[in-house]
């Protein structure tokens, strides 16, 4: 193999795996639980790596607020954001938390949301919202 084609074959061993490493929140998105029997359990996450968590943290309130949250508290101490909805006006509660903390030079945030027995959400509506509220950490 000559110098050019090592050089290229390198570039792109290191490129793979740095996208391995910055993976989306999208492919972070997990959900457990089985609907209208037990609660429903969402989260996912991602890293950003530039982004200071007080900075994250003050863009996704808005973030929170643009998705239709109430009742959202900003902890700058604990780095967290939390909040609810009340989609179908029951009073049940469906709860968010967003966590922003400190990762090398950047952030990770981490996505939490849930629903209550016998509530329901199609995991892709979900899986947006809250990649919605995780993308506002740079914007």
């Amino acid at each position: 193999m000559s110098i050019k084609h090592l050089s290229i074959a390198t570039v792109l061993l290191v490129a793979g795996h740095s996208v391995a490493a910055a993976q989306s929140c999208e492919k972070n998105f997990k959900a457990s639980g089985v609907p209208l029997v037990t609660p429903v359990f969402y989260k996912t996450w991602q890293e950003f790596p530039k982004v200071k968590p007080e900075t994250a943290l003050q863009r996704m309130a808005r973030g929170v607020a643009a998705e239709g949250f109430s009742g959202i508290e900003i902890n700058k101490a604990l780095g967290t954001i939390e909040a609810y909805q009340d989609t179908a006006g029951s009073g049940r509660l469906q709860t968010l938390r967003v966590v922003a903390r400190k990762r090398g030079s950047g952030t990770r945030v981490d996505a939490m949301f849930d629903i209550q027995v016998g509530q329901v959400a199609t995991k892709q509506v979900v899986q947006e919202g809250l990649c919605n509220i995780i993308r506002s950490a740079t914007e």
